[in-house]
């Protein structure tokens, strides 16, 4: 027979059980602690700055032009990407260089962070007034900003109009294109360009020898990153398996024969080219001062004459402007 005090305990543990347990509560130092963690990339813009100072229709031009040079370098990165440096087009560009690189610079302006590029309309510099300046990159004056002057609103093309008009890559500017031309100005930019994306080919025919006889400054030439978007970007997208690559005109490639046996002549002998950016520089001489009294003094590029003399030294309107 069973005892009472052993029901009775079975009576208590029972009750025990059925009781509701109390709910645990984290800690509130803990809570209060994750609720406080900012992201990982608090601070980052996802989209170019533009100064006040722009209207709204160069507004609205201004972010169709970045936004066409974001798609010219995505589908150029992803052009690398899928054929690797192995592709004909890649070739052409960049030689037998290895692909990292070239998809690096391209990640930068489609997915780097945005926050110090601001794009200006006010001039404060004073340098729209030169003629065929359609911008410019203000260096000393303000590093992380860049000058459209009304010449790019007036003349600059859309992406949509690529291959159309006659244009062709080998024959037309890299500027006919606002996609093109601000890709160009991004790596002015030192967030973009970290001070490494230099000029060292200043046309297209010198893009070409660059690939060929030293093919490591090609994947950080800011022409040959333009040539090599315009090209992929018409070959595969615009008119695809045609695109528009044109031809090099025939005096330009017979002068660039004797410029490359030169050019090759004293690479072999310092093994480093020369920097467009530095050879600008060089040939300037001394900086200028802003016709504006209260500006600071101004960065040699900015001041750079379109061309020079067959004679002299070849500057590109291009890599200034």
């Amino acid at each position: 027979m069973i005892s009472t005090s052993v029901v009775f305990a079975c009576v208590l543990a029972s009750a025990a059980l059925a009781a509701p347990t109390a709910p645990h509560s984290a800690s509130p130092t803990s809570a209060h602690h994750h609720a406080e963690m900012p992201a990982w990339d608090a601070g980052a813009a996802h989209d170019f700055q533009i100064h006040s100072s722009c209207n709204s229709t160069e507004t609205i031009q201004l972010r169709k032009g970045l936004a066409d040079a974001v798609t010219l370098a995505e589908h150029a990165k992803d052009h690398v990407l899928r054929y690797g440096n192995g592709s004909e087009h890649y070739r052409k560009y960049f030689g037998e260089a290895s692909s990292g690189e070239v998809i690096g610079w391209y990640e930068k302006i489609v997915n780097g962070d945005k926050a110090h590029a601001l794009f200006r309309c006010d001039d404060p510099d004073g340098n729209c007034v030169q003629p065929e300046w359609g911008g410019h990159w203000r260096g000393e004056n303000g590093t992380n900003e860049t000058v459209i002057c009304p010449l790019s609103y007036e003349t600059r093309r859309p992406l949509e109009q690529l291959c159309a008009m006659g244009y062709t890559v080998a024959e037309g500017a890299t500027n006919t294109y606002f996609g093109s031309d601000l890709l160009h100005r991004l790596y002015h930019i030192p967030s973009f360009g970290e001070g490494h994306v230099e000029h060292f080919a200043d046309d297209y025919a010198e893009v070409l020898a660059l690939a060929r006889d030293n093919s490591s400054y090609s994947t950080h030439d800011s022409d040959v990153l333009q040539y090599f978007a315009l090209d992929v970007y018409a070959y595969d997208i615009a008119i695809p398996s045609t695109g528009c690559p044109g031809v090099l005109p025939t005096a330009t490639a017979s002068e660039s024969s004797a410029a490359e046996t030169s050019s090759s002549s004293s690479m072999s002998t310092t093994g480093t080219p020369t920097s467009m950016a530095h050879a600008e520089s060089a040939v300037a001489g001394q900086d200028s001062i802003s016709s504006d009294d209260t500006a600071t003094v101004m960065p040699t590029v900015a001041v750079m004459s379109e061309t020079t003399s067959a004679s002299s030294v070849s500057l590109s309107y291009r890599s200034l402007h």
